[in-house]
């Protein structure tokens, strides 16, 4: 697996909220959730996405943005619009407001000239903070490139009512936030976190993937340069080069992000185990290696789980999307 395919793996849509609400300008729309990612883009006509902290940004037909929480933000007609907020989260406009209630896979065209979609992305663990770290508060990608295919698709299901129709969406919204983030990376003139540029090296890039496939393999940097055809002395100064430490150092602080992770969402979970799963035969060589790179033990963690949630923060804590027509 490549290092964006492993840093996505808890970036999922899953059951999002998806319905739709005729609003006329002015229109002013405060998404509250505080989402970790929120992906919007523009189908039909155009408006404006404006962070909490942040200049604002235009979004027109076939332009996405991707905005990074926890901070609030709008999208509306226009800057310094006369429309009061509406909050939304698992609604995008109550009735009052001339809105509908959202419901799982329904969609009503409406009249308005301008189609929003929205899905908004939680973000579980530590596994995905490169990710998150690596972006801005806000990202803006223009339209007529990769994405305008998967916008198509996007369309035409958006308007359909057909079985299979929310796993669908969930997968298209999955493919759209893929292809974004990967069009900002390689955009020209731009700044990409070192394991985006390092995973394009044919050496180096291999020797990630190995890494985040076999992260518990007692790998050496001799096995590693074995592995990908080139000398050990090859590797270590390349990968240093490219990452800006050592593949042990890497591994090292990979695993205990795994190990993090796992103390956390595990419920009774032994050091000692977590020790095996990320490749740590002695759980004593384990908890010492966690320290020295988390700065508290492993125990520790495990007892800073959050409380459990009840159901309706959990329903309220899920991806959620909506398509707003104004």
């Amino acid at each position: 697996m490549d290092v964006l395919g492993d840093l996505f793996r808890g970036v999922r849509a899953h059951g999002s909220l998806f319905g739709s609400s005729a609003l006329s300008p002015p229109w002013s729309l405060r998404f509250v959730d505080g989402a970790p990612l929120t992906l919007c883009t523009v189908l039909d006509g155009a408006g404006w996405v404006v962070p909490e902290d942040g200049p604002a940004e235009p979004l027109r037909a076939y332009e996405t943005v991707v905005v990074r929480g926890p901070g609030t933000f709008r999208f509306v007609d226009e800057v310094g619009t006369r429309a009061e907020p509406v909050d939304c989260g698992e609604f995008c406009a109550v009735p009052e407001q001339g809105g509908t209630r959202h419901r799982r896979g329904w969609y009503d065209p409406g009249d308005g000239g301008t189609t929003l979609i929205v899905g908004a992305y939680p973000v579980g663990g530590e596994i995905s903070r490169p990710l998150l770290d690596a972006l801005p508060v806000v990202l803006r990608v223009d339209g007529g490139r990769t994405g305008d295919a998967v916008l198509d698709h996007l369309a035409a299901e958006v308007a359909a009512d057909t079985p299979g129709q929310q796993v669908v969406l969930d997968r298209l919204l999955d493919w759209m936030l893929v292809c974004t983030l990967r069009e900002w990376f390689d955009r020209p003139g731009g700044e990409p976190p070192a394991w985006w540029t390092a995973q394009r090296d044919p050496v180096v890039g291999h020797a990630l993937r190995l890494l985040h496939d076999e992260p518990a393999a007692p790998w050496t940097v001799g096995a590693l340069a074995s592995r990908a055809g080139v000398s050990r002395s090859t590797l270590a100064k390349r990968f240093a080069e490219l990452v800006g430490e050592p593949p042990l150092t890497y591994l090292t602080r990979r695993r205990m992000t795994l190990a993090a992770d796992l103390l956390r969402e595990r419920d009774g979970v032994s050091v000692a185990a977590v020790a095996r799963e990320v490749g740590y035969a002695d759980p004593f060589a384990f908890s010492a290696a966690f320290k020295r790179v988390r700065g508290v033990n492993p125990s520790a963690v495990r007892k800073r789980r959050p409380p459990e949630k009840t159901a309706t923060q959990v329903l309220s804590g899920r991806q959620q999307g909506c398509i707003v027509e104004g």
